[in-house]
């Protein structure tokens, strides 16, 4: 089975949709922020190995202590995932802490401090 293939694709996506099921709804831990959620997730062709992407909103300890108990409910979340999805293997999950969110939230801010400074610039010029 190729990486891209349809059938890999669609397991991905089967196994982010019960992933994040089972983060929001099935794990007690406090460590893990209410305000997590799946972005992505890679699944080997193998079906042995799972790279989940993780979004959480908040501080940098935050993130840290979700992840933290991420880790340690992995055996709950894969015992979860084996029973809910009828595949050959069930795949190690290897949770990545994703980025990305809070980059284009930063970027935004800074665009717009940008398009400000300028309208500024232009009123200015106008006034002169």
């Amino acid at each position: 089975m190729r990486k891209n293939s349809i059938k890999n694709t669609r397991i991905n996506g089967e196994v982010q949709r019960e992933l994040s099921r089972i983060i929001t709804r099935e794990i007690k831990d406090p460590r893990i922020s209410s305000l997590t959620s799946v972005v992505a997730v890679e699944v080997a062709p193998d079906l042995k190995t799972c790279r989940a992407y993780i979004s959480v909103l908040g501080d940098e300890k935050v993130q840290k202590s979700t992840l933290e108990g991420l880790n340690s409910a992995m055996g709950f979340i894969r015992k979860e995932i084996a029973h809910s999805i009828n595949l050959r293997n069930t795949p190690a999950i290897t949770f990545v802490m994703d980025q990305s969110i809070e980059y284009g939230v930063n970027m935004s801010k800074k665009i717009s401090e940008v398009n400000k400074d300028l309208k500024r610039e232009d009123d200015e010029d106008e006034l002169s």
